[in-house]
């Protein structure tokens, strides 16, 4: 028997990608379940405590706190505010990729710029879940059925986070805005069409976008976990309809930058830019090189990328149209 290779390293002609696929078809249901989540999970305060303080940066307080997650346990987050509270201008939720976070991103948070950065349930190593850490398991935890899949929780998570920055720091209100790539990328993507509170976001190679493209190719991301999975258990496929980053991208109205890449062994590179065409508001492209490539032309692709949605976030309102 031949055994697969572990990933398959297409790079993908820009002209390709920047020709729309098919769109996914959607559950009729869609709106119906992510609107009853939010109600669920995203409504309402939200209990959190503070656990330590961290050492300060130049610009920004930091402070790791334990909050009350959708999932019915604790969750880990990282809360930065600038030194001097009248200097708060905007607000980000930080989304983390599947490797999870063990500490703030200051790289991340502009000095003006109060921030949030939780861990999805499970992916932080110092709570207890129900979920596991290791990304190939998450992926698949709860996958059954919708309404138990890991992928809700951490979706509404980011709302409970973004009630929690918010009452830190009321400053940021009407100025908040998404920033996340791969895992976060994707669950940003599906958070953000339901919680009107947020004003922008920045999609770094956003992953879970249009399974049926994504589940085609093997690769070296959660993905790969899942298109296994579906071998001996096609039953949970209509599963995943309810958690295509490219199908939630429909319904965002707000301002939206992704970078996508042309080549990325993890995250199928049409899915990246399937989420792109998707929207349906204010939308900028930045083409990126390469994605979750490691040594020096991976870091350098992951630095501009970071900069352009740094920049994006930063615009003035008047430049967005």
């Amino acid at each position: 028997m031949t055994q697969e290779p572990a990933e398959e390293m297409t790079e993908y002609p820009l002209s390709v990608l920047l020709a729309p696929l098919p769109a996914p078809a959607e559950p009729a249901d869609f709106d119906d379940f992510w609107r009853s989540t939010f109600r669920e999970f995203g409504a309402g305060p939200v209990a959190w405590e503070r656990t330590r303080e961290l050492e300060s940066t130049e610009t920004h307080r930091v402070t790791e706190i334990r909050f009350s997650s959708s999932a019915g346990e604790r969750a880990a987050a990282y809360v930065m505010l600038p030194q001097d509270a009248d200097d708060i201008r905007r607000g980000v939720v930080v989304g983390h990729g599947y490797g999870g976070r063990t500490g703030p991103d200051p790289d991340r948070v502009p000095a003006d710029t109060a921030a949030i950065l939780p861990c999805a349930p499970g992916t932080h190593p110092g709570t207890a879940s129900r979920f596991p850490a290791v990304p190939d398991e998450h992926v698949l935890a709860g996958i059954a059925h919708r309404d138990t899949y890991s992928h809700r929780f951490a979706v509404a998570d980011v709302w409970r986070a973004a009630t929690i920055l918010l009452e830190i720091a009321p400053a940021a209100s009407g100025a908040l805005d998404f920033h996340g790539g791969s895992f976060g990328g994707g669950i940003g993507a599906m958070a953000l069409p339901w919680d009107d509170r947020f004003r922008r976001a920045a999609l770094d190679v956003p992953s879970f976008g249009n399974h049926d493209v994504r589940l085609t190719r093997r690769g070296t991301g959660s993905g790969e976990a899942v298109r296994r999975h579906l071998r001996s258990h096609p039953e949970v496929r209509p599963v995943l309809d309810y958690y295509d980053a490219a199908i939630a991208a429909r319904r965002l109205r707000l301002p939206v930058q992704v970078s996508a890449a042309v080549l990325d062994p993890a995250v199928d590179p049409r899915g990246q830019f399937a989420v792109y065409h998707a929207l349906s508001g204010p939308r900028r492209l930045g083409v990126r090189a390469n994605g979750h490539l490691s040594g020096a032309i991976g870091e350098q692709a992951d630095r501009l990328a970071l900069q352009d949605g740094l920049d994006f976030l930063a615009l003035p309102d008047e430049r967005l149209e």
